[in-house]
């Protein structure tokens, strides 16, 4: 049964990606705040078709904590699923994402109207003020920047992998840092097409203000995410014994 729900769930999933992105291709030429308007119910589909069909429920914590106004997001990240639910708890989120991905087309058209944070791994000091220079926009729009620290999924009890590029980001902007703990590997693991039934939770955590020194922030940043998430899974242990 687990595989048959996981099945039917990701076709359906997809189907349901690829007709949003044909139906709204007109919406490219609407205001940005309109398309993000579009893209926050895609999200929000694609989370009742988890629910309906694989029985995979999500639990947001903590988001009386969001503060108003630009900030950075800092979130763990475990999954494919957090790329697209946060949008349903943030006002105007923009993605801190791989520069490759702005030219995949049709999706790199979506990320270019969105105006997501494109960044070039490869490309050093350059590519991270560049980051830091259309980040800084966006923040003075009011705008929540969404990066995940470790750049890449980690699965549920692996070390924590950190890069400093969110520490820069956080010096540079001077803006507050928003921390989020999250469980979704265990029941959406990467690069496994299962999808578990349960409760994702995602945990939002106190605010981090504007001018601790970097270093300072760096560790602040991973012990809260860290401890938040080690929590969050004996949780879901205890819960599953």
């Amino acid at each position: 049964m687990l595989i048959l729900r996981s099945l039917a769930f990701n076709l359906a999933y997809y189907l349901n990606l690829v007709v949003w992105m044909i139906l709204c291709l007109p919406v490219l030429a609407a205001p940005r705040r309109v398309f993000m308007r579009v893209a926050r119910l895609w999200a929000r589909s694609s989370l009742w078709l988890l629910r309906v069909i694989a029985g995979t429920r999500a639990d947001f914590r903590g988001l009386e904590k969001i503060p108003a106004g630009g900030m950075i997001v800092a979130s763990k990240h475990q999954s494919l699923w957090e790329t697209f639910a946060l949008l349903v708890i943030l006002d105007d989120p923009a993605y801190v994402l791989k520069r490759e991905l702005m030219w995949i087309p049709v999706f790199g058209w979506y990320a270019w109207k969105a105006r997501s944070v494109p960044v070039d791994r490869k490309g050093g000091a350059q590519a991270l003020k560049a980051m830091i220079t259309r980040a800084r926009e966006e923040i003075a729009a009011g705008r929540q920047i969404i990066i995940f620290p470790e750049g890449t999924r980690r699965p549920p009890g692996a070390p924590s992998a950190y890069k400093f590029g969110v520490a820069h980001l956080y010096a540079k902007l001077r803006a507050p840092c928003l921390p989020v703990a999250l469980n979704s590997g265990l029941y959406w693991p990467r690069r496994k097409f299962i999808r578990h039934p349960g409760t994702i939770v995602v945990q939002i955590l106190d605010p981090i203000g504007p001018g601790m020194p970097r270093g300072r922030f760096f560790e602040d940043l991973q012990a809260r995410i860290e401890t938040a998430t080690d929590g969050l899974l004996q949780e879901a242990g205890a819960q599953r014994g």
